[in-house]
């Protein structure tokens, strides 16, 4: 492994343990086993070094998608619960990957380059190839695999949010029985009070009109 290497690697251990703001370039350099000097000639700075790392440890979520996905199951809901209760069941060993996201999101507020990039992550997980089909809706259409996606993305940020600041805040189960109040409930009109037409799912209407 070479120095640049060691940097990231002791930067993102330093993240962990001691947080974003609180890492200092000689706690990078104590626990990379590289000099200080060669901070500044892989990476230019200390911030430029722990946006680097930052990067890596948000994009690195391998271990959140290691689930079985209920697809296929009786009942799409009860499907949806039981794969979203495993993934909030790996919060528990994911914490530092997790808090490491939201620092890259309040550092990226004073970082264009490190803003442009997570952007740019977060445009590939909703993409069609992202979450929703990751999450077993091989079946859908492009736009409503990127519909899924987005809406899958969403959830899992705000998941994440509420866990770190509390688990108990944290209830996929009243999630899902959220879910199935709001789709017995029928559109209503922002107006006048009336029901909207209720929209075909996406992806339906041209199927139709080329059968």
């Amino acid at each position: 492994m070479g120095h640049r290497e060691q940097l990231l690697e002791g930067a993102k251990r330093c993240i962990v343990e001691r947080g974003y703001a609180h890492t200092t370039a000689r706690h990078i350099s104590a626990a990379s086993g590289a000099n200080l000097a060669s901070i500044g000639y892989h990476f230019g700075s200390k911030e430029a070094l722990l946006r680097e790392a930052l990067i890596e440890m948000t994009q690195d979520w391998t271990d959140l998608w290691s689930v079985t996905v209920y697809a296929d199951a009786g009942d799409p809901l009860e499907g949806f619960e039981k794969t979203w209760m495993q993934i909030v069941d790996s919060f528990k060993h994911n914490r530092p990957l997790l808090a490491a996201n939201f620092e890259a999101l309040t550092c990226a507020e004073h970082a264009p380059d490190l803003r442009e990039r997570l952007g740019i992550a977060l445009a590939s997980a909703a993409a069609p190839e992202g979450l929703g089909k990751l999450l077993g809706e091989e079946s859908l259409d492009e736009d409503s695999a990127r519909a899924v996606g987005r809406l899958y993305l969403t959830l899992l940020q705000g998941l994440m949010a509420q866990w770190l600041i509390s688990p108990d805040l944290v209830s996929v189960t009243d999630l899902t029985d959220g879910l199935r109040v709001l789709l017995r409930r029928p559109p209503i009109h922002p107006r006048g009070g009336y029901p909207l037409p209720v929209r075909e799912p996406l992806g339906t209407a041209s199927s139709a009109n080329n059968s």
